[in-house]
């Protein structure tokens, strides 16, 4: 690797200020940001048990565990993309890591026909599926991430 191309993918994540973003792109990430800490909310306290529903029982952790985890990490996600916009490239890219880190979680629910959330039917459950990949696109689109790369 050329130490230009280094240097140029050190900067997708590094702190410096990222180019500026449009509102559109702004609105996004906040709102992202807000449906993350909604959601963690509901991880930590009357949603507990449904979203124990899309822990995979081949994961050799406590679902309530996993739950409890996976609600802190999206406080702190939904926070930091609220309000460290310096840092929303790397932060979107962390986002998407962690929308790909818990589909397993919702294919295990189709797999093995858990109800939650209303997921009550394999039909509803199969739909579901599809609107993970919109979450990892959301937030490369809204942070700059994925135009961050683009441009290296």
């Amino acid at each position: 690797m050329h130490e230009a191309d280094t240097r140029s993918k050190e900067a997708l994540l590094t702190t410096s200020s990222p180019a500026p973003s449009s509102v559109l792109k702004t609105i996004g990430r906040i709102a992202l940001g807000g449906a993350l800490l909604l959601a963690s909310t509901g991880h930590l306290t009357t949603q507990r048990q449904e979203f124990q529903a899309q822990v995979p029982p081949w994961l050799p952790l406590s679902p309530d565990f996993v739950v409890l985890a996976s609600g802190v990490v999206e406080i702190t996600l939904g926070a930091a993309l609220i309000a460290l916009p310096r840092y929303r490239v790397p932060l979107g890219w962390i986002a998407a890591a962690f929308f790909v880190g818990v589909f397993p979680g919702n294919i295990s629910q189709y797999l093995n026909q858990t109800a939650g959330f209303g997921l009550d039917t394999d039909r509803s459950r199969l739909i579901r599926l599809f609107f993970q990949p919109l979450l990892v696109a959301w937030a490369l689109w809204s942070t700059g991430a994925w135009a961050a790369w683009r441009e290296q």
